[in-house]
């Protein structure tokens, strides 16, 4: 994959596209008055050098996605004051070609549509239907949970991230073209054989779950679906055209086609039918209009005093400490109240970020400035956009006078090793965070730590420098240790990250939290030994699923910590069950669930986040004869099969009911088809990969295999 390097070079390219007015030029309407500031600049100079610096940097980002990183489509757009002062797009075709987007093109926003299910939540609090401090179980009173401390839970703590839920439930969640409910209608039943991981309000800690919770609250209270609800209380007043979810009735050709490499033509349409959390489609230019809701501006649709507490510092409430600027700052709804790098020029920004599997959303307001950018995206990665609206939006205040400059990325130097105090060595031990489990070695002033935030903090040796921290050799890359107000001890993280073409973004959370010894009975250890390195196969996840792209959601292999009692970052209770324990605030802790075993004739399955699993062991070799069957059985279980050396490199051609289809990966667990969302029943199969065949119970597939 090309990356890109910012540099001057690539920014003065992008600013020669643009239209710059001519030095000293003056536009003034005949007659008109034209205010001036204090330099003698007039606002109207500034409104154009303002768009002229945005639209510049706008085209620069968008470009550097789409050259650099693989996206396929980029729409955005800058609101000052109520008026739209930046609108733009630019995609990819099928034949490679880049063409504008419309204005009025629909992309999914995913977690964006946090901020619409928190403001129905303060409209109903608004009109005193609800009270966010009281009990959920007021207006869910059939929500419950296999812990007493869930009627501790209010709609403030859905809201802020502190109700202390295991995270996700994303079954059946991304659908191509189906819009399947299933997995709101399960969610209370699914949670009440839950527990939570940590005292309602202790922390916050990213879930989903709290929002689809908000959802249902919003239905029940209003005596509407939430889809209604947004269409007659957002919606319309606002003149939303383009703001819908899945269950809404609208011309699907609106919404931005994504190609992706190996399958002709564009993909299906994304659903996401977690609506609450993640299921929203809308333009750039209809969320900067919403996010006058979200500030006050639209007084007969929400509060400004609603809008107020929505971005106060909620996570400074539980367990937490006050640290430097962080990309996770939770508000009610918001992901940070105090965004970086707006924060080091005096300046409130709120944000939230948005991603399904398609699609990825930034989205940052200016409060007092009136100002607010919306940036979408269609394929590439998700971690670009912030960084992205952020510098555009950077780029907008310093040709509007509100900055004068803009900061230049920081630089570091690596770090001088001091002599560790001797009280640092009890620090050694086992640590976890969601999913895994390392062991910590303190000696000699030095750590090793793995890479972290998916290789953007490399694998390096932090050595002590005083004050209670340890530095990476990154030099921007600090660690300390936190004995928190809960009792438990974590390891702090402090970095500077950078991103190639997008400049910088100051992260500061918990990564990892230290664990007590547990020494589980020699019989219960053999039972988890023989599960070691084995892999497990979601059966009940509908075959028209995104997740088939992400393989890595759709199977667990199990992973013991020698000795240590923990597999998988959980801790070993009995020979079928081990429990969650992740207590990391903020975002490390996010989405972590228990390991239920079990057995049915003869093959062991394993229960996990809402999922059935089915062990590697009953996975057996696809017929290599011409001819053959596959039957869906009567639990509607998916059908996992291995490509032996017989049947790889050879065609293979299925006959199968509409509703049915198959995924076939390579031996490195690489997606080659996937018949949904190609539209094609023939591919050339792998030796050495899997395919899944899934439907409707009782459909069946003729499978015909030729040689080439």
């Amino acid at each position: 994959m090309k990356m890109w390097k910012r540099t001057g070079v690539a920014l003065i390219a992008a600013v020669l596209f643009a239209a710059p007015m001519a030095e000293g030029a003056i536009q003034a309407n005949q007659g008109s008055i034209v205010a001036k500031s204090e330099d003698g600049v007039t606002q109207a100079d500034q409104g154009s050098e303002a768009k002229r610096l945005a639209e510049a940097e706008a085209q620069l980002m968008a470009q550097t996605l789409i050259d650099g990183y693989g996206a396929s489509g980029v729409q955005y757009a800058i609101r000052s004051k109520g008026e739209i002062v930046l609108s733009g797009g630019i995609g990819v075709d099928a034949a490679g070609n880049k063409t504008p987007i419309g204005n009025n093109v629909m992309f999914a926003i995913g977690s964006v549509s946090k901020m619409y299910v928190t403001a129905a939540t303060m409209m109903l609090a608004d009109a005193g239907k609800v009270d966010i401090d009281s009990p959920l179980t007021n207006y869910i009173p059939d929500f419950t949970m296999a812990d007493e401390r869930y009627k501790q839970i209010t709609p403030r703590m859905l809201m802020n991230h502190s109700a202390g839920f295991y995270g996700s439930h994303y079954r059946n969640s991304m659908l191509f073209a189906d819009n399947d409910t299933e997995n709101h209608d399960l969610l209370l039943q699914n949670l009440r054989s839950e527990r939570l991981k940590s005292e309602p309000g202790e922390y916050s800690v990213y879930a989903n779950d709290g929002f689809q919770l908000l959802e249902i609250l919003v239905e029940r209270v209003s005596g509407m679906s939430y889809t209604q609800f947004l269409a007659q209380s957002i919606s319309a007043p606002l003149g939303l055209t383009s703001t819908k979810t899945p269950l809404d009735t609208f011309d699907r050709s609106q919404i931005y086609s994504v190609h992706v490499p190996g399958i002709d033509g564009a993909l299906p349409v994304e659903n996401a039918n977690v609506l609450g959390t993640g299921g929203i489609y809308s333009t750039a230019e209809e969320l900067t209009l919403f996010s006058e809701v979200l500030t006050g501006k639209q007084p007969d649709l929400l509060s400004e005093a609603a809008a107020l507490a929505m971005q106060q510092p909620e996570y400074r409430n539980g367990v937490w400490v006050d640290g430097s600027s962080n990309v996770y700052g939770y508000g009610l709804g918001w992901d940070s109240v105090d965004l970086a790098p707006f924060d080091d020029y005096g300046i409130q920004a709120v944000t939230k970020g948005g991603n399904t599997i398609l699609y990825h959303a930034a989205y940052i307001v200016l409060p007092e400035q009136e100002v607010s950018i919306a940036f979408l995206t269609a394929g590439g990665p998700s971690t670009f956009n912030t960084a992205a609206a952020s510098n555009i939006l950077l780029a907008y205040l310093k040709g509007s006078g509100e900055i004068k400059d803009i900061r230049p990325d920081k630089t570091f130097e690596a770090p001088v090793k001091k002599e560790m105090p001797d009280h640092f060595k009890a620090y050694s031990g086992l640590y976890r965070k969601v999913g895994s489990t390392l062991s910590l070695t303190v000696k000699d002033g030095e750590i090793n730590l793995p890479a972290m935030k998916g290789g953007l903090i490399p694998e390096q040796t932090y050595v002590y420098i005083g004050d209670q921290v340890f530095m990476g050799e990154d030099g921007r890359t600090a660690i300390s240790f936190d004995e928190q107000s809960n009792g438990k001890t974590y390891v702090r993280v402090q970095s500077v990250l950078e991103f190639p073409g997008f400049g910088q973004s100051a992260l500061d959370h918990y990564e990892l939290q230290k664990l007590d010894a547990n020494t589980p009975d020699d019989s219960i250890t053999q039972v988890w030994k023989k599960r070691d390195g084995k892999t497990y196969y979601a059966v009940n996840e509908k075959i028209n699923s995104l997740f088939y792209f992400s393989p890595q959601v759709l199977s667990k292999m199990i992973q013991l910590d020698e000795g240590s009692g923990y597999a998988n970052g959980t801790i070993i209770m009995e020979n079928n069950k081990a429990m969650n324990i992740a207590e990391i605030p903020v975002m490390n802790g996010r989405d972590a669930f228990d390991l239920i075993f079990y057995k049915e004739n003869g093959i062991e399955y394993l229960q996990s986040g809402g999922w059935t699993f089915i062990s590697e062991t009953a996975i057996m070799p696809i017929y290599n004869g011409s001819a053959s069957t596959v039957t869906i059985p009567a639990s509607g279980h998916a059908r996992w099969f291995q490509i032996g050396e017989g049947a790889g490199g050879r065609s293979m051609t299925v006959e199968m009911p509409e509703s049915s289809g198959f995924v076939v990966y390579d031996a490195n667990g690489i997606p080659i088809q996937h018949s949904v969302a190609s539209g094609s029943s023939s591919v050339i199969l792998p030796a050495g990969g899997l395919i899944v065949f899934g439907g409707e119970a009782g459909d069946i597939f003729k499978i015909a295999l030729k040689r080439k």
